[in-house]
């Protein structure tokens, strides 16, 4: 029995593990584009919610394109409805992903093997480093499959087991319940979705009671975003509130369907497994058909149970730094990590704030963001005291180098926020002012160069806070990536000049200074980066090693 138990959860935790792996390489190969794609899907609801199909079976994720679609929705960049609209096809887009990894692969699995463990071992360029590891995840998750299949076997020769999950035939409540809790617990619907389908395909799982738990695991997969975002701005939380009670609403309306015999899943198949993919995916399809013509309906909804704050505030929490750890340095050092780690998440929040400013001007977010950047200022000051105080007990030379390294990225930090609050809602506020707007390919390059920059920021905070060396390479790499992006888009806009566009010609100044100091933050941030990779060994002369 102990060996049984344990081959299951081994080819569970595979499963999840190699789902991960495949999202983490999408996130961290093609997030940019896939931030770039879901906001220009954002003035077609129909575009709005392929995009978000199409993303989700990118990411093999849904929640993650929830969260992709909060940030947007954080900072006005998208309506609720287009929102909604997106998280719909996202929805769609995880079943058809889900469908896709059931099929048996054969000899693909060597293949996908071979040539991700190349890419990832011989390749030097990031996204093909990171296309590596998409092709490993996905062969792992085959594998993962293949040793479900094995494992779960003996479960249809004993009496007990069959049993057991007979009584979730009878219960389909409570299968339900166990599917939601499943796909929360693990954080992934598809996970959870591969792991009942092919239970019920070796005949471990009752086809009725696999039907509910599938159903409960597409409400599982919409608590998951909704308690991520509990803290985030209430544009964001209505769009996923919205996707909640439609796809959990939904589930439970189809479980009771089920339970009451007036649904018959035969015509979804022959096969059991047939079946309930099936009506995963139907219930996926009928839901995002019969809702997308009312999203916008559901968005005021939405708006009047989900009002407005009162004051809009950025939202600063209590300090990290404990004055009783500095006769402690690592532990006074940790605080101060954690610290700056605040600090870098008020600035991301600056930015995108000052960002929405440029399309509409605000006089409550600008004075919002001026107020985080007299508190951020403040913070600066108080962690230098704070290493100050660490100076007088001794120190050995790894507390004293943590030291200056604190005090140096504190300083890039708050350089950063300066160019944020002071430099970046002045020029919105000229751009309001004057009553005049970029070009539509202006507004574009910009937002495009935007998503970039706060992509950055995101695998910043990280690094700060993981202190991983492969992401500190990939962040100062991407410095040099963004220097040569900003010139490509001053040539761009100087070629527009020339042409005479009326728009860029109004606004060329703004245009350019707004290029320049999205730039000067990239490169504060990617300052974290660089004590890393110089405790191991990947910076020679101020560059990335080529050992890298």
């Amino acid at each position: 029995m102990t060996a049984f138990l344990i081959q299951i959860a081994g080819a569970a935790a595979l499963l999840l593990w190699a789902v991960r792996l495949v999202r983490t390489g999408v996130e961290r190969a093609f997030a940019t584009q896939l931030r770039q794609g879901l906001r220009r899907a954002s003035d077609n609801r129909l575009l709005a919610a392929f995009s978000g199909l199409v993303s989700a079976m990118m990411l093999q994720s849904s929640t993650a394109v929830a969260m992709l679609v909060s940030n947007f929705a954080s900072k006005g960049a998208l309506s609720i409805a287009v929102g909604i609209a997106m998280l719909l096809g996202a929805d769609l887009g995880s079943a058809l992903v889900a469908q896709i990894l059931l099929a048996r692969p054969g000899i693909l699995v060597p293949a996908l093997l071979l040539v991700g463990v190349a890419l990832f071992l011989r390749s030097e360029q990031r996204k093909l480093r990171q296309t590596g590891r998409i092709l490993i995840g996905l062969a792992l998750i085959f594998v993962s499959l293949d040793m479900l299949r094995t494992a779960t076997a003996p479960i249809i020769e004993s009496k007990g087991a069959v049993a057991v999950l007979g009584y979730l035939d009878s219960d389909l409540f409570t299968a339900f319940i166990l599917g939601a809790i499943f796909a929360w617990v693990v954080h992934s619907s598809v996970a959870a979705i591969l792991l009942f389908v092919t239970m019920v395909a070796q005949g471990a799982l009752p086809p009725m009671a696999a039907m509910a738990m599938v159903l409960g695991a597409n409400l599982g997969g919409a608590m998951i975003a909704f308690v991520l975002t509990l803290a985030a701005d209430v544009r964001a939380r209505r769009i996923v509130s919205a996707n909640l009670v439609l796809r959990g609403g939904g589930a439970l309306a189809v479980l009771l369907a089920l339970n009451l015999n007036l649904l018959d899943p035969t015509w979804l198949g022959q096969a059991a497994a047939a079946q309930v993919m099936g009506l995963h995916l139907v219930f996926n399809l009928v839901l995002c058909l019969l809702a997308l013509p009312f999203v916008g309906l559901i968005a005021r909804m939405s708006e009047r149970v989900m009002r407005d704050p009162n004051v809009q505030s950025l939202g600063r929490g209590m300090t990290a730094l404990d004055p009783a750890a500095l006769e402690d340095p690592p532990r006074a050092l940790n605080c101060a990590a954690r610290e700056l780690l605040r600090m870098g998440e008020v600035i991301e929040k600056m930015l995108v704030a000052a960002m929405g400013l440029y399309e509409v001007w605000d006089d409550r977010v600008a004075e919002a963001i001026r107020d985080e950047d007299k508190a951020l200022r403040q913070m600066h000051l108080d962690l230098k005291l704070y290493l100050a105080g660490m100076n007088r007990h001794k120190l050995d030379d790894s507390a004293v180098n943590g030291a200056i390294e604190a005090s140096l990225m504190a300083a890039n930090l708050e350089a950063a926020a300066d160019q944020v609050a002071r430099k970046m809602t002045d020029l919105a506020r000229k751009l309001s002012l004057e009553g005049i707007s970029f070009s539509k390919s202006g507004q574009q390059e910009i937002n495009d160069f935007m998503d970039r920059i706060q992509a950055n920021v995101q695998l910043a905070l990280t690094v700060m806070m993981t202190r991983n060396p492969d992401d500190a390479r990939e962040l100062v790499a991407e410095k040099e990536s963004i220097r040569t992006a900003e010139q490509k888009l001053q040539s761009k806009h100087l070629s527009r000049l020339r042409e005479g566009v009326s728009e860029s010609i109004e606004t060329s100044a703004i245009h350019q200074e707004t290029l320049r100091i999205l730039k000067q933050v990239n490169t504060s941030f990617a300052m974290a980066g660089y004590p890393i990779l110089d405790e191991s060994g990947d910076l020679l002369s101020s560059r990335l090693s080529s050992q890298g």
